[in-house]
C-alpha cells in the first residue's frame, strides 16, 4: 500500500495518543485494557511484522531493530505515549528506547509480583515464548519478586501462532493447546500450580481456550490491566485530558500487509493503514 504523509499530533489536546508496538497481533490484548479504562485515548498501533516472530530472534539482531522501528514510527503518528506492547521488546530494549524517545516509554512486565502476593499454594507458572522465559531479565525478575516461590518456567511458542490463529476467525482446541497444558500442570511441581502468569501479550487472547481445556481451575494472570494504569497515569503527569471518543487510530507496519491480516485484527479500533515499508 502506498505510504501516505502524516503530520505529527504531538501536544495537541484535542486527542492525546498512545503507539502501541509490537511484532505482530498480540498488543490487541494490550489495546483493549487501555480501552477500556480510557476510552478517550487514541490508540495507534506499530506492527514490525517485517521481523516477526520476536521470540526467535536473536538479542543483538533485536535490540537495535526494536529502538530504530518504534522510534520511526513514533516519530511518524506523533503519539504522546509509548506502549511496548511486546514481552520479548521490554524485557530487551526498555533502557535503550527511553534513552533514545523524549516521550514517556511504558513496558510490559511478567506479572512475577502480582503472582508472588496471589499465590496460595507458593507455586505458579511463568508461561512465555523461549526467549522471554530464558532471559536475565526474567531471571533477575523472578529473583527480586518471587518471594521465595517455586516457579515453573514454560515456554510456549506455539501461544502466539494459536493466538493469531484465533483472531483469523479459526478454532482452536484442545489438542492445539495439550502440549502447553501438559508443560505446565504434568511437570514437577504442577500439581501444585495454582496461577499461571501469561507473560506474552498474545496469550491473554486464548485465556478462555486455556480455562475451558485446563484439567482444573486456576487463575490466569497478565499485566494487561497494570498496563492500562500506567498509561493512565502518564496522562496525568502530562496534564492531557481525554475528549469523550477517540480520534482515528492509525496502524504503521513495516511491511506490507498483503493479505489484510494485520488491518483485520485491529478493525475494532478502525485504524488506517499505513505500510512503512521501503
Amino acid at each position: 500500500m502506498q505510504f501516505e504523509s502524516a503530520h505529527s499530533n504531538k501536544g495537541s489536546t484535542e486527542h492525546p495518543s498512545a503507539l502501541i508496538f509490537d511484532s505482530g497481533v498480540g498488543a490487541i490484548s494490550i489495546a483493549r485494557e487501555i480501552r477500556r479504562l480510557l476510552p478517550g485515548l487514541t490508540l495507534h498501533f506499530g506492527i514490525d511484522n517485517g521481523f516477526y516472530p520476536y521470540g526467535t530472534k536473536r538479542e543483538e539482531e533485536l535490540r537495535p531493530r526494536i529502538v530504530a522501528q518504534a522510534s520511526r514510527m513514533m516519530a511518524r503518528c506523533g503519539a504522546d505515549i509509548l506502549v511496548v506492547g511486546c514481552n520479548t521488546a521490554s524485557t530487551l530494549a526498555l533502557p535503550q528506547l527511553r534513552e533514545a524517545l523524549s516521550e514517556p516509554v511504558v513496558g510490559v512486565v511478567p506479572a512475577v509480583k502480582p503472582a508472588a502476593a496471589a499465590t496460595k499454594t507458593r507455586t505458579f507458572a511463568l508461561i512465555a515464548t523461549e526467549g522471554t522465559v530464558n532471559r536475565n531479565y526474567t531471571r533477575e525478575l523472578i529473583e527480586q519478586f518471587a518471594n521465595g516461590n517455586r516457579v515453573i518456567n514454560v515456554p510456549a511458542p506455539e501461544l502466539v501462532h494459536l493466538a493469531e490463529a484465533k483472531l483469523r476467525g479459526e478454532t482452536v482446541t484442545a489438542a492445539d493447546l495439550e502440549p502447553v497444558l501438559h508443560r505446565i500442570f504434568h511437570t514437577a511441581g504442577g500439581d501444585k500450580v495454582d496461577i499461571a502468569v501469561l507473560a506474552c501479550t498474545h496469550f491473554p487472547l486464548l485465556r478462555d481456550e486455556l480455562d475451558r481445556y485446563a484439567p482444573r481451575p486456576i487463575q490466569w494472570l497478565d499485566s494487561g490491566a497494570a498496563i492500562a494504569r500506567r498509561v493512565q497515569w502518564w496522562l496525568g503527569e502530562l496534564q492531557l485530558a481525554l475528549p469523550a471518543s477517540p480520534g482515528q487510530s492509525q496502524l504503521l507496519t513495516s511491511a506490507a500487509d498483503s493479505d489484510g491480516r494485520i488491518a483485520l485484527a485491529f478493525a475494532e479500533f478502525a485504524p488506517r493503514a499505513q505500510s512503512m515499508a521501503s
